[in-house]
């Protein structure tokens, strides 16, 4: 197993506007755990947000600029680490869509896709780190804890990630996975969705909750934090003694 001064592996970090605004300590994860596997990673400063909640509001033209900056930033040829299953499905799947009809600025994007991940993917499958990973945990010998997962939307349909992050959680010897029904089913965020159709959503985050009890863990982990913050409001909402967890901060626990 490679030690990470061995791996000598460059990456950037796009941080997104929920870790950046509403939860800053799951970007301060992704940093420790890159950065315990040997990953020399740069945080562009003049990053911005990647244009995805205009895009799904139906706002392209105020999207476009936004997409056009995130590109022009991200323009070397290190991979692009993205903790966000959603943000991650804007960049690699939707830029070609949002840029349909500027056949140059959809080149552009498309040259951009390849190297653009999400951070469960880029651990497990760019850096093939999961050994590594559970090595490291077995070193720290953290408390032993379970969990279940949540698989985002964007994550399981656009990236079509659904074994990476059970991978990294199985591999490390202080959790006990244990799975929830219905783990593939929409937590009802879905960004404006749970605006403009606040009974659908707060009825499909009723079932999330209910289910997150059914598998008696004691928190839950997903790789989004906005699915993360409506989980964890409906968590608190029912009293329910369960710890919502990004993939990142339940990574450097272990490895802590």
């Amino acid at each position: 197993m490679a030690s990470p001064s061995e791996r000598k592996v460059n990456a950037e970090l796009f941080v997104t506007c929920i870790i950046d605004q509403i939860a800053p300590e799951v970007g301060e994860s992704t940093v420790r755990v890159l950065r315990r596997l040997g990953v020399d990673l740069d945080f562009p400063p003049e990053q911005t947000c990647c244009g995805q909640p205009a895009f799904n509001s139906g706002y392209w033209s105020e999207a476009k600029p936004l997409a056009r900056k995130f590109i022009e930033t991200f323009t070397g040829d290190k991979p692009v680490v993205i903790p966000s299953g959603s943000c991650a499905s804007m960049v690699r799947v939707f830029y070609q869509e949002l840029f349909h009809d500027e056949p140059l600025w959809a080149e552009r994007a498309a040259n951009l896709a390849p190297k653009v991940f999400e951070l469960s993917e880029f651990l497990a499958d760019e850096l093939n780190a999961v050994g590594q990973i559970g090595e490291i945990a077995s070193e720290a010998k953290a408390q032993k804890t379970s969990t279940t997962y949540h698989e985002t939307c964007h994550l399981r349909r656009e990236l079509g990630a659904t074994t990476q992050t059970r991978k990294l959680l199985k591999a490390l010897p202080n959790v006990t996975l244990t799975e929830m029904p219905q783990s593939e089913v929409c937590c009802g965020f879905g960004g404006t969705f749970a605006v403009k159709y606040s009974d659908i959503s707060g009825a499909m985050l009723s079932d999330k909750v209910n289910n997150i009890k059914a598998s008696a863990a004691e928190s839950v982990v997903a790789c989004d934090s906005s699915c993360l913050m409506h989980i964890g409001g409906g968590l608190e909402k029912q009293g329910v003694n369960v710890q919502p967890l990004h993939l990142a901060q339940i990574l450097d626990q272990a490895m802590s």
